[in-house]
């Protein structure tokens, strides 16, 4: 499982570090870090809240 972040649709509002910040950190200049793009057995519930929750739909997981 591989998290795909949309940079132009990225806003920086920051709830997916709020959800899991093991795997998303909003930079001070509003930038998006990705800390890790494949996603650690037993943390794929939690990333998938983190990414319904993004309000600008800039996130996805390729499940392949």
């Amino acid at each position: 499982m591989k998290i795909i972040v949309d940079r132009g649709r990225c806003t920086g509002i920051g709830i997916c570090e709020s959800v899991t910040e093991d795997y998303f950190e909003v930079a001070d200049d509003g930038s998006l870090i990705l800390h890790k793009e494949l996603v650690d057995a037993g943390d794929e519930n939690l990333v998938r809240e983190a990414v319904r929750a993004c309000p600008a739909k800039a996130l996805t997981i390729d499940e392949t």
